[in-house]
């Protein structure tokens, strides 16, 4: 069977590094299953060209590269052909450098990048015109989502566009990353 959606103008990259933890400390944040598997699956129900786990360390790349070889080429590819179908989408890379250069090098110009965080944060981007800005530009756009307390100043400064927070209708705002994506991806891709 031959997949037939179009993709979206936008990649993903789940950040490991750098990203700070509870006491703002620079850290590197072990993957997990789950958002490799949750985060796939909604990267391809809304069509994203690849989502990219980033993390600098060898033995959590090798740790991804096993989940993966399990659901694309083991048991579990004729187990579950659409967890395979979504998990073909799911590159590993050492940096956010590394994206953005693997990027380049099948488009022809670097993305511009969107960070989301759950803080407002200044010169933020409402879902409303980014979503205008991913349909109608030929542009390539990468969207960073952070583990553990959030990306570093350094990655949220260098980020072409900050992304306005999600908001619930109570002051908790402390949602998984598989959470925050899956709405993330429906504003700006989904149909309305």
């Amino acid at each position: 069977m031959v997949n037939t959606t179009k993709r979206a103008n936008l990649y993903l990259a789940l950040l490991h590094y750098p990203v700070y933890d509870k006491n703002r400390r620079v850290v590197s944040t072990a993957l997990t299953n789950l958002d490799i598997h949750d985060i796939a699956r909604a990267a391809t129900t809304f069509g994203i060209a690849k989502y990219y786990l980033v993390t600098p360390f060898t033995k959590q790349q090798i740790l991804a590269k096993r989940i993966l070889s399990h659901w694309l080429t083991g048991h579990g590819a004729d187990y579950n052909p659409k967890r395979k179908e979504a998990l073909e989408l799911v590159a590993i890379a050492n940096s956010l450098d590394d994206v953005c250069e693997d990027i380049y090098s099948h488009r022809g110009v670097k993305p511009k990048t969107i960070i989301a965080d759950a803080k407002p944060l200044e010169r933020s981007i409402d879902y409303l015109n980014l979503k205008k800005l991913i349909e109608e530009d030929s542009q390539p756009y990468l969207l960073l989502l952070g583990t553990g307390w959030g990306v570093t100043e350094d990655v949220i400064r260098n980020s072409d566009y900050v992304l306005a927070p999600i908001r619930g209708n109570t002051d908790y705002y402390h949602l998984s990353v598989r959470s925050a994506a899956a709405i993330i991806l429906d504003r700006l891709l989904g149909m309305r």
